[in-house]
C-alpha cells in the first residue's frame, strides 16, 4: 500500500522519508488546507529527498474557484515544478456552485504533461461525486484525494468504497484524519494508497510573544482576503 505524507517543510519531508513514506505531497500552511510551497522550499526538498514529490498547486486559501490571473499563476507554478523535477501535481478547480470546472482543470492536467496529477480535496465539496469521478477520468487525472465527503476519511468510508468500485482508471486515495489507529481499515477495504500528515504541534519558544501574529478573522472557506482600493487611497490622501 502506497503511503503519501503531506509535508509542510523541509524537515517534515525528510522525517517522512526516514520513516519510510513512499511519496511526499509538498505544500505550505496546513492550517488553511495547504497552499503552493515557495520556490526555495520546493527546490530544497527535491534536492534533499529521494522519494517522489508531488506538489500542491493552490495559489491561495479559501475556495477553489479561481480568476484567469490565478489560473495563469497555477500554470506557471506547474512549469516551475516540471523544471525542478517534481514527480506530480496536486490541484483542481471548481465552479462557484461546487461543480467541477472541467475546462480549467483540464488546462492544469495538460500543463502537467507526463507527471502524475492528483485532484485534491476540493472533490469533497462537489455535489455529485460519481459524475465528477467520471469527468476527472475523462480528462486524465490519475488520483483523487478524498475523505469521502466527511471531515475524516474513516467517517466517509462507505462513500470511499463506492467511489473505488465505480472508478475505472483513477485511484481513490483516502485522506484526512488517518493515523495508526485507523490506517488498517483502509488497507482491509482494498485501497491502494492513503494520505496523512502525521503532524503534531511542537513548542519552539519558551517565552510567549506579547502580541499575536495569527488572525482567525482572515480564515474562511467562503471569503478571500483582497486589498481594497478605497482603504489604500484614503491613507494616501492623508499622508501624501
Amino acid at each position: 500500500m502506497l503511503v503519501e505524507v503531506c509535508a509542510n517543510s523541509l524537515e517534515s519531508a525528510m522525517i517522512a522519508e526516514r520513516a519510510g513514506a513512499d511519496r511526499i505531497e509538498l505544500c505550505a500552511e496546513l492550517a488553511v488546507g495547504g497552499i503552493t510551497p515557495s520556490y526555495g522550499l520546493l527546490k530544497s526538498v527535491l534536492d534533499k529527498v529521494s522519494i517522489p514529490v508531488h506538489v500542491l498547486i493552490r495559489p491561495r486559501s479559501g475556495d477553489f474557484t479561481y480568476s484567469s490571473d490565478e489560473l495563469d499563476i497555477m500554470v506557471e507554478d506547474i512549469a516551475c515544478c516540471l523544471d525542478l523535477g517534481a514527480a506530480g501535481i496536486v490541484s483542481g478547480i471548481l465552479h462557484e456552485d461546487f461543480s467541477l470546472d472541467v475546462q480549467r482543470t483540464a488546462i492544469l492536467v495538460k500543463a502537467t504533461k507526463d507527471l502524475k496529477f492528483t485532484f485534491h480535496r476540493a472533490f469533497d465539496w462537489t455535489k455529485n461525486p460519481f459524475r465528477v469521478l467520471k469527468e476527472l477520468e475523462t480528462i486524465g487525472v490519475h488520483t483523487i484525494l478524498t475523505s469521502g465527503q466527511k471531515p475524516k476519511a474513516v467517517e466517509g468510508i462507505i462513500l470511499l468504497k463506492e467511489l473505488q468500485n465505480s472508478a475505472s482508471s483513477v485511484q481513490i486515495m483516502p485522506g484526512s484524519g488517518i493515523n495508526s489507529a485507523n490506517a488498517s481499515v483502509f488497507k482491509e477495504a482494498g485501497f491502494g494508497a492513503l494520505h496523512l500528515s502525521g503532524t503534531r504541534m511542537i513548542k519552539k519558544l519558551d517565552v510567549r510573544p506579547n502580541i499575536k501574529m495569527n488572525s482567525s478573522d482572515l480564515l474562511s472557506d467562503d471569503h478571500i482576503v483582497i486589498t481594497q482600493h478605497d482603504a489604500i487611497a484614503n491613507v494616501l490622501n492623508k499622508v501624501k
